[in-house]
């Protein structure tokens, strides 16, 4: 009896330090006037992709740790207080799609199917594969997930290196397929790597994020935001990089002109990845339809930068400019506090953002 109270007093003292550090390090994060930002759900290790369920329920993709979590705030206090694990030792699984009552899987090399999640979180049924075709390289494997407007699954396949020429066709891919993973098409080629995509309110354009080639420099080159507008369009990896760069190891031409162009141009190694149109009703109207991109940070820049929450406003369609929305996960002396990764609109117009560092999904919230 002894022995088990011990084990309670350290249980509560562990979430209790590390309640305080949560404490702690929300206070390092600045947000516009009339926002706040809290811990939603906590013990969520290396929190990447959210999607969400009917009910209330967020799943959680993660990429080193090989699970996938769902959490919910059932008392409507702000705070998850349900936690379930949905399955294990995965291929880092770290895209998440919800569809029709099934939970959408993407490891490095298939996509899985759970039936019937919501019903089952307790006990998940056992995934069906809906698709296991693709290349298992684990360098830039990982994959994001979403269902699109015309109801097809998109998702991308990286360059499984840092700079090279893919022999394979699926390499460095935009891709698309139904539900059931049948009528599988590639859609554009020539990205290095993307772990985000939104489509835009009204136009319903689709807009994803790339990470740039790294060992040009502390500048160069840019990383972006790309429009994709029709079958068959490349932009540039490996020979042209940022719309503008010829690669110095294994561009083919002089100039980039035959390639897509940016939609906008990220400062070199920022790392952007999940990103979300806000469409919700709670932020001031000057952030309706605009575009919150999570920059996930630097991680060989000899001064880091990114680690934050950034604006990209846009103007007739187009990307005109770029803001810190938040900002403090990277302090004034570089000690990196956390790791944003992706966000989620939900319906009552709150933001939540996963942090792979922390292990954590924030909330934001506008009350002015």
């Amino acid at each position: 009896m002894k022995i088990k109270l011990f084990g309670l007093f350290l249980l509560q003292t562990a979430l209790t330090v590390q309640a305080e550090n949560y404490q702690a390090i929300l206070k390092q994060l600045q947000l516009p006037v009339g926002f706040s930002i809290t811990v939603f759900a906590d013990q969520v290790p290396n929190a990447r992709s959210l999607a969400l369920g009917d009910r209330g329920v967020i799943f959680i993709g993660t990429r080193q740790q090989g699970d996938v979590y769902a959490v919910r705030d059932s008392n409507g206090d702000g705070v998850a207080d349900q936690r379930y694990v949905i399955a294990s030792k995965l291929y880092m699984p770290n895209g998440v799609a919800y569809k029709d009552g099934a939970l959408y899987v993407a490891e490095v090399n298939r996509i899985l199917r759970f039936d019937n999640i919501i019903d089952h979180l307790a006990k998940p049924p056992k995934p069906v594969v809906i698709y296991d075709r693709f290349p298992g390289d684990k360098w830039h494997g990982w994959k994001y997930l979403r269902f699109g407007p015309d109801g097809k699954l998109y998702t991308a396949v990286g360059a499984p290196c840092n700079i090279c020429e893919p022999e394979q066709e699926i390499y460095t891919s935009l891709v698309r397929m139904n539900a059931d993973g049948s009528d599988f098409e590639i859609l554009a080629r020539g990205i290095r790597n993307t772990v985000g995509f939104d489509w835009q309110p009204g136009s319903q354009a689709l807009f994803f994020t790339e990470n740039g080639r790294d060992y040009l420099g502390d500048d160069a080159p840019p990383d972006e935001l790309n429009l994709w507008t029709e079958k068959g369009q490349h932009f540039g990896y490996p020979y042209c990089h940022g719309g503008t760069i010829p690669d110095p190891e294994l561009s083919k031409v002089k100039n980039c002109d035959a390639f897509a162009a940016p939609a906008w141009k990220f400062k070199a190694h920022k790392a952007p990845l999940g990103l979300r149109f806000y469409q919700g009703g709670q932020f001031p109207a000057n952030y309706k339809n605009q575009l919150l991109v999570a920059q996930h940070g630097s991680w060989n820049r000899s001064k880091p930068h990114g680690y934050q929450i950034a604006r990209v406003n846009f103007k007739n369609g187009q990307a005109v400019s770029e803001h810190t929305f938040i900002s403090g996960w990277l302090t004034a002396d570089d000690k990196v506090l956390g790791r944003p990764v992706d966000i989620l609109t939900l319906p009552d117009g709150s933001l939540l953002i996963s942090d792979d560092k922390l292990g954590v999904v924030y909330k934001v919230e506008y009350k002015p």
